[in-house]
């Protein structure tokens, strides 16, 4: 592979800010969270956004969809959604004097899938989105269809604690390669959002990039060069995440995945690609790393007696493994 060059990522940067900037106007206060939403984007993931209702989460989702020019649909959760209304369903036609099933696809077909309050659902239902997150397709009664190129999920869950709520399963979970949490807004962006926002208006969102300069952007941020002591510190770090693998895993029962240690790898990349960086460094891995790891690890019952929570392991994990595995050589330590 040709590695990215400066002039390259400097032009695709400036359809990135033009992002940022136009996200920022559509949810005040929350420069981070947009921040790793794009992250997430260039990175070719699913994201999954947990806050309690009313914090513009729907909000970020369909002002993406705007922005980037690209189909998006949205799926309302509820327990008593079936898997064919996410998926599509065989329906009975006549062609030619005969009848026979002809696949109808479901809302799954599309660029950027809002699936709102996803974790209202049953289990099998979510279930259901498990191929097309992971493959980009459905397979109906057999028959194989694939989904559109980009293919995006943008989820919201509320707490767990709200009524009327189900676990993810953690198949699914793994799936996203960010867990994003949205917090309550401050007085100031309060009244920034009273002063400039009307109930039950939206935001008016321009289109900032086309479908293809998006491709170019994505296929960008794969040129960009991983160094094998990054990749080296992504490998510690997941590993760790493992029960007896490092002093901050205690009180983790089952650690991240290989899937993990990929998620890390892709995000690092289009961090540096955001920062108009060729190469992802030790801090790219750093800044996202809480965001891929959260909804990976499982804590023991008596850590979650504790009050323990994954976000205070991975800040332990962080402080705990080194960015080498080797000390560098004194000459080269700053005195």
């Amino acid at each position: 592979m040709q590695f990215a060059t400066e002039s390259e990522i400097a032009a695709a940067c400036k359809h990135v800010r033009s992002l940022n900037t136009t996200l920022n106007q559509v949810l005040f206060g929350q420069e981070e969270l947009i921040d790793l939403v794009i992250t997430g984007l260039l990175a070719r993931g699913h994201i999954l956004l947990e806050g309690l209702p009313g914090l513009g989460k729907t909000e970020l989702v369909k002002g993406l969809s705007k922005a980037l020019n690209l189909d998006a649909k949205r799926i309302q959760f509820t327990p008593d959604l079936l898997p064919g209304d996410i998926t599509g369903n065989p329906v009975l036609q006549e062609q030619d004097g005969q009848r026979k099933f002809v696949f109808q696809p479901g809302p799954l077909f599309t660029n950027i899938l809002l699936a709102d309050e996803i974790n209202r659902a049953s289990p099998k239902t979510q279930s259901a989105m498990l191929e097309a997150m992971q493959e980009r397709r459905v397979t109906v009664i057999g028959e194989t269809h694939d989904l559109p190129a980009p293919f995006f999920v943008l989820a919201t869950q509320n707490p767990i604690e709200l009524e009327g709520t189900y676990p993810l399963p953690e198949a699914q979970l793994d799936r996203f390669l960010f867990k994003l949490e949205v917090s309550r807004n401050n007085v100031e962006t309060l009244e920034k959002i009273v002063n400039h926002r009307e109930l039950g208006t939206e935001p008016e969102v321009v289109s900032m990039m086309d479908p293809a300069q998006l491709d170019e952007v994505l296929t960008m941020v794969r040129r960009i060069y991983l160094p094998d002591v990054v990749a080296n510190y992504i490998a510690r770090l997941v590993d760790a995440t493992h029960p007896g693998q490092s002093t901050a895993s205690a009180g983790i029962k089952y650690g991240s995945s290989p899937r993990a240690a990929l998620s890390l790898a892709s995000a690092a990349k289009a961090r540096a690609l955001m920062n108009e960086r060729t190469h992802a460094s030790f801090e790219d891995v750093k800044y996202v790393a809480p965001a891929v790891l959260r909804h990976r690890m499982i804590l023991d019952y008596n850590a979650r007696v504790e009050g323990k929570t994954t976000n205070d392991t991975i800040y332990a994990l962080l402080e705990e493994v080194p960015f080498q595995a080797k000390e560098a050589p004194r000459t080269m330590v700053s005195q």
